[in-house]
């Protein structure tokens, strides 16, 4: 059986800026008969055959580093308790992009050293054509965090900023009156927000909502698909459901990333097909992008594994190379220009 949707919002072209025939989709759902195997040669196949001459650029939307115990040792210290347990180094980093033919990434600021940006600014100015930075939105009451804001944004060249709900002070909403200055700030600065909804969706869409309702300017990022498994209970539709509906907003786009963490199955992650070609057709591939979540990926299928999930997910599903580009690499660029040189 298989549900035909629509994709409501036009694909634009990258340079042009030119609005894209609607295209009807068919989501099969599942497609068990075929082999993993099967449909990774037949992808790689597809991918040769119409591989252009020059490649739209492949970004990682959401990776992290870290300082490696030396560093840590010598000059970016962890955050108490929260010291690694896996190798996030930047040399790590780089050869595993390296491996995969990633050809740059968003980095954002791990909780291992919360709200000390000095060690993923050091990577940024050390290689600025390579990555972009989003900081880590400090909420403190005394409203430093907003002042802190505009500093990694204007002085360290941060291009976004991640609001984690859970660093808000007890009992208190993203959308009190320090929230409320820092999500405005950064669509004064134009830099997107990334929100990071762990304990689920529902717990924070209506602050996403307001937050969207009140400041249309300011650019929203939804990681790891919202933290919105493929449903399979009542409470759960609703969260996804939700998660579409924020399609209306024009300003929210939607990570593809740390799949491991969202599908209940191991690599290549194929029950999120289904989720994949329901929030294409809600929000368009070019409101799409896809993510790592390095290194955290790591000893779930490899790095390169994550990059290679997208295709076998996608080879399921009919979208088209033009989407595959948009997912993997376009998106992000459309959203940070000129912040990855040719």
């Amino acid at each position: 059986m298989a549900m035909v949707v629509r994709l409501t919002p036009l694909l634009l072209s990258a340079s042009a800026q030119v609005p894209v025939p609607v295209v009807q989709l068919k989501c099969p759902w599942p497609f068990a008969h075929i082999s993993t195997k099967t449909r990774f040669i037949v992808s790689s196949a597809r991918m040769a055959a119409n591989e252009p001459q020059s490649r739209t650029k492949i970004i990682d939307s959401h990776l992290h580093v870290w300082a490696s115990p030396q560093e840590a040792a010598d000059k970016y210290p962890y955050f108490p308790g929260q010291e690694p347990t896996l190798p996030g180094d930047v040399d790590f980093l780089l050869k595993s992009m390296e491996e995969a033919g990633v050809d740059g990434a968003l980095i954002v600021q791990p909780i291992n050293h919360k709200f000390d940006h000095s060690l993923v600014t050091s990577v940024l100015k050390k290689y600025p054509s390579k990555f972009v930075g989003c900081c880590l939105a400090n909420p403190t009451e005394d409203r430093s965090g907003v002042k802190q804001l505009e500093h990694l944004i204007l002085q360290d060249n941060y291009r976004a900023v991640r609001f984690n709900p859970y660093l808000w002070p007890s009992g208190q909403q993203m959308t009190n009156e320090v929230g409320k200055a820092m999500f405005s700030k950064a669509g004064e600065l134009g830099v997107p927000v990334g929100f990071m909804c762990t304990k689920g969706l529902s717990l924070h869409i209506s602050e996403i909502e307001e937050l969207c309702t009140e400041f249309p300017s300011t650019t929203v990022l939804l990681d790891h698909l919202a933290f919105c498994k493929p449903p399979i209970n009542d409470e759960e539709k609703l969260a996804f459901s939700a998660l579409l509906k924020l399609s209306r907003f024009p300003q929210v786009y939607v990570k593809f990333s740390a799949l491991f963490r969202v599908s209940r199955m191991p690599f290549p992650y194929q029950d999120l097909s289904h989720s994949l070609c329901q929030v294409v057709s809600s929000f368009g591939a070019n409101r799409v992008m896809w993510g790592s979540d390095f290194p955290f990926v790591v000893p779930e299928c490899g790095y390169k594994g994550a990059k290679e999930a997208v295709s076998l997910i996608i080879n399921r599903i009919p979208l088209s190379s033009t989407d595959l580009e948009w997912i993997m690499g376009r998106t992000v660029l459309q959203l940070f220009q000129n912040q990855w040189l040719p």
